[in-house]
């Protein structure tokens, strides 16, 4: 049995005036501290996790010798995420050096050079709060479902927040297990729950998962998910999404209903009997490429991201493919061809196989297909056509492949 890491919000609206302002005046005064510790933190060669005291008893602050820890350990994490993959390629730039491999280290030397690691804003950083200072009393009353109270702020403040559940909430109250910490912000509060998930069998199914815009998600079980019980889909929500302002009250309706709208979709995928779920590796799709406003709201790394957090909690293994070409090839006898696909429909050249465009890319990501080198991927080989085996078959094409 492994566990998993989920949390969930509940809002802090309930409050009256003066609880948010006690809060609005602890997270100002919180997000200064903190910026305060990455301002002296940031150039420092070795950063530790737990700053001295020298270093927190000079910061300028109301707030209370432990309240400053706990912000110097934040800051601490945040400068160190910044600056991690920088160390990685300066670990990496050594280690090429002692094996003797000057070339390629010089180039990843230059690569060092020009990245430039900016300081972090710290507007919306958001207090972490542990047991230390948060305590949680789900004593039920008339109006709420229980209170949160945080001490040890400083200057004798206390805040005692109301709090409502919500279906959420329970539905991680039933399965797992509360964490004693909370993250904090001006409109929640955020709670964590260590979560079983139970183990899969090794030689369970392995399912192929195609991401699209008129079919959300099209699986090699058959699966499609495109339009929800209200009759809208992915496409019509972001048509809907292009036509608006951004940063207007409608731009911003549209999007929690995009966000929603996945969350549907994601939940409606049958993962039962499942092991290894694999799916498209789709990276940088728009970079240096003019898009129409309707492909910019198509937003798939929110959906990847809900995707691999339910295949995670249902303990199924992700595999991230290569997606090129797996539209092009026929999932019956390996043809792959440009001209075997007209947008969703899909019909072989070869052996007449039709079939949905986006279920047969679903089919082919589920194959153990032999991986093509890059040197390939430069040919446009699928303009002549070949055939694309799966691992241990023999090629028919050798030199294609």
């Amino acid at each position: 049995m492994t566990s998993v890491i989920k949390s969930s919000k509940v809002s802090l609206k309930f409050c009256n005036t003066g609880k948010k302002e006690a809060l609005g005046a602890f997270l100002v005064e919180y997000r200064k501290l903190v910026g305060y510790f990455v301002d002296e933190l940031w150039g420092i060669p070795k950063i530790p996790s737990l700053l001295p005291k020298d270093i927190t008893e000079k910061a300028d602050t109301w707030l209370s010798a432990r309240m400053r820890q706990c912000a110097a350990k934040q800051a601490s994490g945040i400068v160190r995420g910044c600056l991690k993959k920088q160390s990685q390629r300066l670990y990496v730039i050594d280690k090429l050096k002692g094996e003797g491999k000057f070339k390629k280290a010089r180039r990843l030397q230059r690569v060092y050079d020009e990245v430039s690691v900016s300081k972090p804003t710290l507007d919306e950083v958001e207090p972490q709060l542990d047991a230390r200072f948060v305590k949680v009393d789900w004593t039920r009353s008339e109006e709420f479902d229980g209170w949160l109270t945080v001490s040890s702020i400083g200057e004798g403040m206390k805040l005692v927040l109301p709090l409502k559940k919500t279906r959420h909430f329970n539905k991680l109250m039933e399965a797992g297990v509360l964490r004693s910490g909370v993250r904090l912000s001006s409109a929640a509060a955020c709670f964590c729950f260590d979560l079983t998930v139970p183990d899969v069998p090794e030689l369970g199914a392995t399912v192929g998962i195609d991401v699209g815009l008129i079919d959300t998600l099209s699986c090699s079980t058959g699966q499609v998910i495109g339009k929800c019980p209200h009759g809208h889909t992915y496409q019509t929500i972001c048509q809907r999404l292009a036509r608006k302002r951004k940063g207007s009250k409608g731009f911003l309706r549209t999007t929690r209903h995009r966000t929603n709208f996945l969350h549907w979709a994601v939940n409606q995928v049958d993962l039962s009997g499942v092991s290894i779920m694999q799916r498209e590796n789709i990276k940088h799709l728009r970079k240096f490429k003019r898009n129409r406003r309707v492909m910019q709201a198509w937003n798939y790394k929110e959906l990847f991201d809900i995707l691999d957090g339910k295949a995670a909690y249902a303990g199924v293994q992700i595999r991230l493919l290569n997606p090129s070409y797996t539209s092009q090839r026929c999932s019956e006898c390996g043809w792959t061809w440009k001209g075997n696909r007209k947008g969703k429909a899909f019909r072989c050249a070869k052996c007449g196989f039709a079939h949905d465009a986006d279920l047969n890319a679903s089919l082919n990501l589920s194959f153990n297909l032999v991986e093509l080198p890059p040197k390939i991927h430069l040919k446009h080989p699928s303009r002549a056509g070949f055939y694309w085996v799966v691992s241990g078959q023999e090629p028919i094409v050798p030199a294609v492949l």
